[in-house]
């Protein structure tokens, strides 16, 4: 017997390269608006974008994009040419259509674990995006089940154990990020397993006092995690 029924996973950053990809483009973008303004400066004025349409646009690359285009057009003061914005266009189209690049250890790790349990991929962002990596990651097969969701908090988590059919004791979620693969699981009652990716995005940090008194587990790589589910 197992101690859980299902094991959810996260998909950008858990299972394929995704954060380096916003990383590069973001170089290009501050390479673009060099002439206008310093890179710290173009770095924060578009983490603030991003964070304000956040509640527009939802989480990924076609919302980035936008973004990148509503700062470029406010910190040139309109100056920024059609020519620009095309290119800004391009770099989200080339995001869309980048590779997807298994994490090292993910594919026969996903299969092992698919012969023992149920599987859910749950992931936030662009539903026509998170598919298209999914298709092709040739890993999508051994998922009982795919959770595209707009937010990841202790309500979504709930809803999907729900939708499930699954106690949240013998639930556990799987990802890279603290503030949305961790600490909401835990509110929503399950468990939770901690696998850094070596870049994470601001909005996703979390301060060390939220983290005092939670519970859960940390692994270097997600190698670790069949023998960590048999309680090695």
């Amino acid at each position: 017997m197992t101690r859980f029924d299902v094991v959810a996973l996260d998909a950008d950053d858990t299972l394929w390269h995704n954060e380096t990809l916003f990383t590069a483009t973001q170089t290009q973008f501050r390479a673009l608006l060099a002439r206008f303004r310093d890179p710290e400066f173009i770095d924060r004025r578009l983490y603030e974008t991003e964070t304000h349409n956040l509640r527009h646009f939802g989480y990924g690359i076609k919302g980035f994009t936008l973004s990148m285009i509503e700062t470029a057009i406010e910190l040139t003061d309109g100056a920024v040419t059609g020519a620009e914005v095309q290119r800004l266009i391009d770099l989200g189209r080339e995001m869309l259509q980048a590779p997807v690049e298994l994490l090292d250890g993910v594919a026969e790790t996903v299969e092992a674990l698919a012969e023992r349990y149920r599987l859910v991929l749950v992931t936030k962002g662009d539903l026509f995006d998170q598919e298209s990596k999914l298709a092709r990651s040739r890993v999508g097969h051994h998922f009982s089940a795919v959770e595209i969701v707009s937010e990841k908090d202790a309500r979504t988590y709930a809803a999907v154990m729900a939708r499930q059919r699954v106690a949240p004791e013998r639930f556990v979620m799987v990802g890279n990020s603290l503030k949305s693969d961790v600490l909401p699981v835990l509110e929503a009652g399950a468990a939770a397993v901690h696998i850094p990716y070596h870049v994470t995005w601001q909005h996703e940090h979390v301060t060390d006092e939220a983290l005092v008194g939670k519970e859960f587990a940390r692994l270097a790589s997600i190698r670790e995690l069949p023998a960590w589910l048999e309680g090695g």
